[in-house]
């Protein structure tokens, strides 16, 4: 694997996160248009990101956010 690789494989979550400066963000842009392992890897961390996100939104039953109001003193939800 290049060193090329190796350095956008370390960024990806960076770059997945948005949080790399604009000139890092088009070099890996560049890198994973033109290497077809490293898409590979993009598009699995992004799939994988999605399928998290639909997968992982638990929701709190009612009468556990009463208890939580009902100890912080405050109204319960929906009163």
């Amino acid at each position: 694997m290049a060193d090329d690789c190796n350095e956008t494989l370390r960024e990806l979550y960076g770059f997945l996160d948005g949080e790399l400066t604009p000139e890092n963000r088009q070099h890996l842009q560049q890198h994973i248009d033109d290497c077809s392992p490293c898409l590979a890897a993009y598009d699995f961390e992004l799939e994988l990101r999605m399928v998290i996100r639909r997968r992982c939104v638990e929701q709190v039953p009612e009468s556990l956010r009463r208890k939580i109001a009902e100890a912080l003193g405050e109204p319960a939800p929906g009163s």
